[in-house]
């Protein structure tokens, strides 16, 4: 009997525990909102509109194959029109400067930042690099919002991380994971890689740890399908941030 008094005691310790959890008014659901109530104002959508060549088999380029062909005599190639969709980071709130990928905004005529409040704004390319491609544009700075940025260099593997852009110009968006692995691609590169989610139009947006603060900047997927297969990229903050630096002084030179 006394093995039953015992048993019977646990079960009854236990149900009494889950129902003071649960009726415990303190306890709320887990949830990322309140870390991302502080970053989100500084992720801004991209759009980009422009011209670009169109790519030519080399071959055409001979006047006997053209002939052959049909063609006319005239080898230089068309162009055609684009529109391109990405992400970026607000990152000198008080100068306009917002922080993409240089694929989303290269060869552009005309870029509109959207930011998280909706208010669209006209964006010039201020500078790129083309190592890392990143590039930095400038809209007029009103009531912009500047995120807290991290270091990346603390990143461990394992870490919790989340990615926020706009995948497939569906706006605004956010997706949980881990950092899968660190300095990816040496020398030439340092990519951070993570399975959060990643797709085409995250480009430019911000990969953020658990404290709210920008260590990444999203830039490519490895998508055999041209889809997110749970391996993507991001270039570290203290690398994006120089990067950064090193364009305004450019620029600042060049004026």
């Amino acid at each position: 009997m006394s093995g039953f008094r015992f048993l019977l005691i646990l079960v009854l310790s236990a149900q009494l525990t889950g129902t003071s959890f649960a009726q415990t008014p303190d306890q709320r659901t887990p949830s990322l909102a309140p870390i991302l109530e502080k970053v989100l104002p500084a992720i801004v959508s991209i759009a980009a509109h422009g011209r670009a060549p169109d790519e030519q088999d080399p071959l055409l380029s001979d006047p006997h194959v053209r002939k052959f062909f049909g063609l006319p005599e005239d080898a230089s190639p068309g162009d055609h029109e684009f529109w391109t969709a990405g992400s970026g980071v607000i990152t000198e709130a008080h100068e306009g400067l917002v922080l993409t990928s240089r694929h989303v905004v290269d060869e552009a005529d005309d870029i509109t930042v959207v930011l998280a409040d909706g208010r669209r704004l006209p964006a010039a390319v201020v500078g790129a690099d083309e190592t890392t491609d990143l590039a930095l544009v400038r809209v007029v700075p009103e009531n912009l919002v500047e995120p807290i940025f991290g270091d990346s260099d603390k990143l461990r593997v394992g870490d919790y991380v989340v990615a926020v852009g706009n995948p497939f110009a569906l706006g605004q968006t956010v997706t949980l994971g881990i950092v899968s692995a660190l300095r990816r691609n040496p020398p030439d590169e340092d990519l951070i890689q993570t399975d959060a989610s990643i797709n085409p139009g995250n480009s430019g947006g911000a990969l953020v740890n658990l404290k709210g603060e920008i260590v990444g900047i999203n830039s490519m997927i490895f998508a055999p399908l041209g889809t997110n297969s749970g391996i993507g990229f991001a270039v570290p903050i203290n690398t994006a941030r120089s990067v950064v630096r090193e364009i305004i002084k450019q620029d600042k030179a060049s004026q």
